[in-house]
């Protein structure tokens, strides 16, 4: 059975968060909270919130297991950009792009 968890919006760009979802991929839950938790990136706080969501979210709806759970899909997505000035010398101005992204994570115990 499948379990989902979701972030939307966060405030990170998404190539820097899919860097750290590519390590946690198809990785047991335990596996996976170990990496995050000794990640130096800021992307693995986030990761790990929606990791500890959807683990949250299968043990109260699906009263699954925690040490048969796996990290079956990890999907970053980007979100809305906020575009906002900075001004330069001489008149002009430089555009800064602020990016987010969407997080989801979705788990299996492997049962149908």
């Amino acid at each position: 059975m499948l379990v989902t968890a979701k972030l939307n919006g966060a405030r990170i760009s998404a190539r820097k968060v899919r860097r750290v979802a590519d390590q946690i991929r198809s990785q047991p839950v335990s596996k996976a909270l170990n990496c995050l938790t000794f990640s130096h990136h800021k992307s693995a706080v986030f990761i790990g919130k929606v990791l500890n969501s959807a683990i949250a979210n299968a043990e109260s709806q699906r009263s699954a297991d925690v040490d048969t759970l796996r990290v079956h899909r990890v999907y970053v997505n980007e979100g809305k950009t906020m575009k906002r000035i900075r001004y330069r010398a001489r008149g002009r101005a430089d555009r800064v792009l602020k990016r987010s992204c969407h997080i989801t994570i979705v788990l299996d115990d492997g049962e149908e």
